[in-house]
């Protein structure tokens, strides 16, 4: 009897520290959407009523608009070749051996794990000697090598669910390598493939800080709301963090299910 009371206190904390938790997080969230639907100009208590005159100036705004169109732009290239890249890099490190093979995984890896400050700071230096910065193209290719490192990991770990033999059946059947990898490994892939173009697409949607050292007048959204901060109070920053927040969490559930619809589809 012990025991099980025990089972059931542990279990009434662990549920309400996770409760906490989760409102630690949520709360500040819904404060902001919440408020993007006020009609008072600033956000105060009580609540001046529903309405979309945020939002309407929101779509009004040309330099938000083309910041939100340049946002889509930068995420889908970066999403596009981080997985190429994240592909390229998961195979080789699944099917090759050779000398090198760790600092190269490691190059791979290193990038979301320096300060976003420092990494932008050093491609801004860099990007600038080359002539490079100052365009969407930088925000891509300056995103590609961050959003890389997760592709990699995602698509690695599905690549380790494949047989080796897969391939030399396929070569034992006549396919060539490049075959082999066209019709036996990417059709296998297909859900990991998914999942990492969109979770680079919302890795890249949402970082700020490189973004604003190598964009120059370029000005992605989350460039826009940081510019937007530094002025007066301006309740449409409440208005684009809904928007900005909704492209993001569509971008990481459609990444979820894509990665679990093979996993419950391979379920007993």
């Amino acid at each position: 009897m012990r025991t099980g009371r025990s089972s059931r206190l542990a279990t009434m904390v662990q549920a309400a520290l996770s409760g906490l938790v989760f409102a630690f997080l949520a709360v500040p969230i819904l404060v902001v959407v919440v408020f993007s639907f006020d009609a008072n100009r600033f956000p105060t208590i009580p609540w001046g009523g529903f309405s979309l005159v945020w939002h309407a100036a929101v779509m009004a705004d040309p330099m938000i608009m083309s910041a939100f169109w340049n946002s889509i732009v930068v995420a889908l290239g970066a999403a596009t070749f981080a997985t190429l890249i994240g592909f390229a890099a998961a195979y080789v490190d699944y099917r090759y051996r050779f000398v090198g093979k760790t600092a190269m995984m490691w190059l791979v890896a290193i990038p979301p794990a320096v300060p976003v400050s420092i990494l932008g700071m050093a491609m801004l230096a860099f990007l600038s000697r080359v002539g490079f910065s100052g365009h969407l193209p930088a925000v891509i290719a300056c995103h590609v090598a961050i959003a890389a490192s997760f592709t990699t990991a995602i698509i690695r770990l599905k690549l380790r669910d494949l047989g080796a033999d897969m391939e030399q059946a396929a070569w034992n059947l006549g396919a060539s390598p490049l075959r082999a990898i066209l019709f036996v490994v990417l059709p296998f892939c297909r859900p990991s493939l998914i999942a990492s173009f969109f979770l680079a697409a919302a890795i890249s949607f949402d970082e700020f800080m490189i973004a604003w050292f190598v964009g120059g007048v370029n000005e992605t959204l989350s460039v826009r709301i940081l510019n937007l901060l530094q002025g007066q109070v301006n309740p449409r920053i409440n208005a684009i963090g809904t928007v900005v927040l909704l492209v993001s969490i569509t971008l990481v559930l459609i990444a979820q299910r894509a990665a679990g619809f093979r996993a419950r589809q391979e379920a007993p």
